[in-house]
């Protein structure tokens, strides 16, 4: 089922609901989130805007409500084969509702009847949303209460089984010889429960690529859904039919990793069954399960540990524990009569949390820089216990995804600091192409594996090394690899990623280092001065990090252009050629383009921001040549400022003119006969999205700007330069894939 919110029309008309739509969005658009945005009535007769503000406002007033609008269903269809035997099949199907569906009354009458008796046994979540988490949105749209992100429909649902379980687990625990796997089995129900609360709340939206619903955190975040759907939990086959055979395969695949000799089969009606051993001298693998806090691993000797395993927090990609209380609020009702000493917090512990959560430091100075190094003194107490308990030859594997080279910079030097060296690095794509958490980003598919080992003592013969003899090893590291990562099919912001591997390798065997000439002080970014002590002579994970971008960009440049004339790129073009072949996509991380200007020697704020791209909160937009026309940031048509400009200008006419005209301007310039010009044509062409006239699909909408830039270059090159630049060859991939 398919549900979308209303609102009043507004104050001149309090009688009339509006379905709308959103426009203006400043941030997470599939999601229809509005920020500085506004509403605009469809209806033919009004029209109005609403503006955000004013849609927040009756939200928080209890005006905001559902309306059912499509119900999804399955139909039994038979046809017959040409053997004439009959063919069964399901066929899913929408339809509008009809006055059956229509029962929001009852439900909301028969919640109305339950929540005081719930509400004195605590049955339903009554804490609130927090007010100083990252992620406020549900309380600004009005669900200050962590229940109030179900519908009455489904916290009626979810409250019924609340209460169903703690009447079987009473009535268990009344019964002779009730033992620990009982105890345990509602454990795992009561994890089930919760996975059905994760699929049926006003968070789960409808994947209209995959035609199914999605979970509450197919985006790692709450923003508000404008249409939701609901789950039709006591359909046979679905719900919690599905929740529980989904929690009982788990257990299975558990149990085989940790019982290899018992199998788990599945009866006729598709539940799991546990097979028992027939070997009656078969021992077990010792396991033990803790939930123990990775910094204070008191209950293991030291160095008695062969192989430490981590996939350690992403730095402050996701907050985990923010994002955990959703679960927490309704497994305390359930699991916290069990096990009740996991769940003595009203709700989860963030400020223990090895995140780098700006959060924590709301009304600080610098927050930002303080969650930082937060994150690097727990992830560097983490590695020193695993340190301490890892025998002399053991091994750690950790793996790591950012984007953001300080969230490198932070867990390798809190490694290092912890007395570790990473002596191997494979990047293994680990993200499904649909993800909805890389879709349409500029994301990361590959995450690295580093395999670290304890740094041997060093003796007086160790080679000392400065930072200036270093570094031309730590290139050569990069170099010597970064071949076989595009081999393989890393690309984008991967083959960046990839490189870091090889750079911690070089560097890690050789920290702590120091330069042999001091390093000027530089700035945050911001204009501001960085206000940690600044030591001209250190140096740290991120300046090999640094170098092995560099290195990269000049691999990648040397792959982006058929044109063997000596002419080079100017700063700005190359920037906007790496920015689009690292990125694919037209809006990234500010951070990120502030590490790639640094790369090709340009001034962010100063020689991109405004001229070629804009900053939109923490990202950079990059301008197609009809949006740098209509900001009049286009430059001159000769390309005296960067090759970029005069390519701009030239696709602008061609889309909004016509080619020949677009001829015209280049050749009366004189820039066609510029190599430097034929070079920036080449590489743009091999970074650029391409248009659907080339590959036969549009492209995603975030892109189609710049695929038209693409269409219009490339037609160009085809018309006026064929014999000068050869025919991109990202076009031969995407015949090659068909």
């Amino acid at each position: 089922m398919r549900l979308s919110p209303q609102i009043n029309g507004g104050p001149n008309s309090p009688d009339r609901f509006c379905r709308f739509e959103i426009v203006d969005k400043a941030k997470d658009q599939s999601e229809g989130t509005v920020a500085k945005g506004r509403a605009t009535c469809p209806f033919p007769d009004c029209g109005r805007v609403i503006d955000g503000d004013e849609v927040k406002a009756q939200a928080q007033a209890g005006d905001m409500g559902e309306q059912l609008f499509a119900v999804v269903y399955k139909e039994r269809v038979v046809s017959k084969t040409k053997t004439g035997r009959e063919r069964e099949k399901w066929v899913r199907g929408y339809r509008a509702p009809r006055s059956e569906d229509e029962v929001q009354d009852k439900v909301q009458q028969a919640l109305d009847e339950k929540l005081p008796e719930w509400e004195a046994l605590d049955v339903v979540p009554n804490e609130r949303f927090p007010e100083d988490g990252n992620d406020t949105r549900p309380i600004q749209y009005g669900m200050p209460l962590w229940r109030d992100l179900f519908s009455p429909r489904q916290l009626l649902c979810h409250g019924t089984s609340v209460e169903v379980f703690r009447e079987l687990y009473e009535q268990e625990k009344e019964k002779p010889g009730f033992s620990e796997a009982t105890k345990a089995a509602f454990g795992y129900l009561a994890l089930a429960i919760d996975k059905c609360i994760d699929w049926n709340s006003k968070q789960c939206t409808w994947e209209l690529s995959k035609l199914r619903m999605a979970h509450t955190f197919h985006v790692h975040g709450f923003p508000l859904k404008w249409s939701f759907a609901e789950m039709a939990p006591l359909i046979t086959g679905i719900g919690y039919d599905w929740v529980l055979e989904a929690t009982a395969k788990s257990l299975a695949e558990l149990i085989d990793l940790a019982r290899p000799d018992v199998q788990a089969k599945k009866t006729r009606k598709g539940q799991q069954q546990v097979q028992l051993p027939t070997t009656e001298n078969y021992t077990p693998p010792s396991i033990t399960v803790t939930c123990n806090s990775a910094d204070s691993l008191d209950h293991l000797d030291d160095q008695s540990v062969d192989v430490v395993v981590m996939d350690p927090p992403y730095y402050n990609n996701v907050m985990y524990a923010e994002l955990s209380d959703f679960f927490y609020v309704w497994l305390k009702r359930t699991a916290g009569h069990i096990y009740p000493e996991y769940f003595r917090r009203p709700l989860t512990d963030k400020e223990n949390e090895a995140v780098a959560n700006p959060a924590k430091f709301k009304g600080e100075k610098g927050a930002g820089a303080l969650a930082n190094e937060d994150y690097r003194e727990r992830m560097a107490a983490i590695f020193a216990e695993c340190r301490r308990v890892l025998k002399f030859d053991g091994i750690m594997t950790l793996m790591f995804t950012h984007k953001a080279t300080g969230a490198w910079d932070a867990l390798t030097k809190g490694l290092m600091e912890a007395g570790f060296i990473i002596t191997a690095s494979w990047p293994i794509n680990t993200e499904a192409e649909g993800s909805m958490h890389i879709k349409d980003k500029s994301a990361a598919n590959s995450t690295i594996f580093l395999v670290c080992r304890p740094r041997p003592e060093r003796s007086d013969d160790d080679e000392v090394l400065f930072w200036e003899d270093l570094e031309p090893r730590v290139r050569s590291a990069v170099r010597s690899r970064i071949q076989d990562f595009q081999a393989a099919g890393i690309k984008g912001v991967d083959l960046y990623l990839s490189s870091f591997g090889p750079a911690l390798e070089e560097f890690s065997g050789h920290w702590p280092i120091q330069r042999g000439q001091p390093k000027a002080k530089t700035s945050n970014g911001k204009g501001k001065a960085l206000d940690a002590p600044f030591d001209p002579y250190a140096t740290s994970p991120e300046d090999a990090l640094d170098a092995a971008r560099r290195e990269v960009k000049n691999w990648r440049m040397e792959q982006l252009t058929t044109i063997q004339r000596q002419a080079e790129l100017d700063p700005l073009t190359e920037w906007f050629v790496l920015a689009w072949d690292a990125f694919q996509a037209p809006r990234f991380p500010y951070d990120e383009a502030l590490r790639l200007a640094r790369v090709v020697g340009l001034d962010m704020d100063r020689d991109i921001i405004g001229t070629v791209a804009e900053k939109k909160t923490s990202d950079v937009i990059i301008w197609d040549s009809e949006t740098r026309a209509a900001k009049g940031s286009l430059g001159a048509t000769d390309g005296s400022r960067a090759m970029l400009d005069a390519l701009h200008h030239a696709a602008y006419i061609a889309r909004t003119k016509t080619l020949a005209a677009a001829r015209e301007m280049l050749a009366k310039t004189g820039v066609d006969q510029d190599p430097a010009f034929l070079k920036s044509m080449s590489a743009v062409l091999e970074v650029l999205p391409p248009s659907e006239a080339f590959v036969g699909f549009a492209p995603a909408d975030a892109v189609l700007p710049a695929a038209g830039d693409f269409e219009a270059l490339e037609k160009l090159r085809h018309l006026a330069f064929g014999e000068k630049v050869y025919r991109p060859r990202q076009l031969s991939l995407w015949e090659a894939g068909e």
